[in-house]
């Protein structure tokens, strides 16, 4: 059996490879980016395009699914 990810859950719906592209999408979506301000990797999604630092408390905008 495969490891499909968090795309697991549309099960055999909508195709192999979109699946996959959704999957890379919120790989990259939900891990810790890199902050502009104090340069540590604590950046996490507020919501689409608002990112947030978790350690010196940055608001900032960016690109809808990474910095």
């Amino acid at each position: 059996m495969a490891k499909v990810g968090a795309s697991g859950r549309y099960g055999v719906r909508y195709g192999r490879i979109l699946r996959a592209k959704v999957n890379d999408i919120e790989k990259k979506q939900k891990s810790k980016q890199l902050c502009p301000q104090c340069h540590n990797k604590s950046v996490k999604r507020v919501s689409y395009g608002i990112w947030q630092c978790k350690k010196c408390n940055l608001k900032f905008s960016g690109k809808a699914y990474e910095v």
